[in-house]
């Protein structure tokens, strides 16, 4: 058995989410051979526990557009694992130290990975905002560095 086509749908509306948000190491795997109660569990990270709420917050709002409200939420008080269970899809989204920790990817490592469809680009483009935003706003607007 393989993921259903709806459940694939979810996942990739919840990656775009969590890649607008600047989510880090996004993958989804297919679970749906070994697990009865769940197609896919998606995983992404983020450095701060303010960002996995973000993008918990931005996988939420995206999906709830398509009418699609998690079954049950557990960690967001903590903002360190926050999972949404979504019945075909399981989302886990972590603080980078607890997913290098967990290692579910290796956990479920013999599960298929799915094409979430995201473009390398588009993350990379991504990529320079944040470090831009990291670098404060004289970075941003391009104006001289004030140590010069």
């Amino acid at each position: 058995m393989t993921a259903t086509e709806s459940s694939v749908a979810i996942v990739r509306a919840a990656a775009r989410a969590a890649s607008d948000k600047l989510a880090l190491d996004i993958i989804a795997l297919d679970v749906s051979d070994v697990l009865a109660i769940t197609d896919i569990f998606f995983i992404a990270s983020a450095p701060s526990e303010r960002q996995v709420n973000a993008i918990v917050d931005g996988i939420e709002e995206e999906l709830i557009k398509a009418n699609l409200r998690p079954v049950r939420r557990e960690g967001r008080s903590g903002g360190r694992w926050v999972l949404l269970d979504y019945a075909e899809v399981v989302v886990h989204v972590q603080h980078e130290e607890d997913r290098i920790f967990y290692a579910l990817e290796r956990l479920w490592k013999d599960c298929p990975v799915i094409d979430l469809q995201l473009e390398a680009e588009d993350t990379s483009a991504k990529a320079d905002a944040q470090g831009a935003a990291e670098a404060g706003p004289a970075a941003a607007d391009g104006s001289a560095d004030p140590a010069e």
